[in-house]
């Protein structure tokens, strides 16, 4: 994987500064495919593929009640593992507020999404394929009202443009517990994805955020685990699970 490999020689050279954090190694569905981790990420892929027949997720975004708590990469593994399923996906980075989906994808945060709401770019000229049958668009230039471009009329005709033409739309968003973003996202997509970190994350603050998301009438697909210890061996995997 190019992007990777950049990443690492960056790391090699003493080139990568402290901003550029280097988050490559969260991919585990490449880099370990064989992995416990990645089985429940391939198990997630199976929910959503066959579990729902009757009304498949084509828009699917992920939220946290906090932040640390592994969204953006759960999003990132998820995409990857739909297209090696020869699944066209489309990650969306719209964590307007921290975003890292880049990041883990070891690629620069120059022009995204934004400009293409903005009408700066095309969403060809922003997205990326670091996996084949994967788009990635990053943030791009971070804007001062995240909310209001969420919101916007013209966000709602970009994401029914970008339904026709993919398989799955992944949405990573920012914590549905700090901001309002993922609460108004929600309303947009066909369901809603809650990464939880299993060692960490309060039962009060999933609570309060699954209250949140059902007041604006969200439909919460199930919730994905991280963190969680299965082997004396200190070993911790992504486990998913229905509401």
């Amino acid at each position: 994987m190019a992007h990777v490999s950049r990443r690492a020689e960056l790391r090699r050279t003493g080139k990568e500064s402290r901003s550029e954090e280097d988050l490559t190694g969260r991919l585990t569905t490449i880099l370990d495919p064989t992995s416990a981790a990645s089985e429940a990420y391939r198990t997630l892929r199976t929910n959503l593929l066959y579990t729902l027949v009757d009304t498949p997720p084509k828009v699917v975004v992920l939220t946290s009640p906090g932040p640390g708590e592994g969204k953006s990469t759960t999003c990132a593994n998820l995409g990857v593992v739909l297209a090696q399923a020869a699944k066209s996906a489309l990650i969306l980075d719209c964590d307007f507020r921290k975003p890292v989906v880049h990041k883990v994808f070891g690629l620069r945060n120059l022009h995204g999404i934004v400009d293409v709401l903005v009408g700066e770019r095309s969403l060809q000229e922003v997205w990326k394929e670091p996996v084949e049958g994967l788009k990635v668009v990053p943030v791009g230039t971070m804007p001062p009202n995240p909310a209001e471009i969420l919101g916007s009329q013209r966000f709602s005709k970009f994401l029914a443009a970008v339904r026709k033409e993919f398989d799955y739309v992944l949405i990573d968003t920012s914590p549905v517990g700090i901001v309002s973003d993922a609460a108004i996202l929600a309303t947009q997509g066909d369901g809603v994805l809650l990464v939880l970190d299993a060692r960490n994350t309060r039962k009060r603050s999933v609570q309060q955020s699954v209250r949140s998301l059902e007041a604006v009438g969200a439909n919460i697909l199930g919730t994905v685990m991280n963190n969680v210890k299965v082997s004396r061996d200190g070993y911790y995997y992504y486990g998913y699970s229905n509401e």
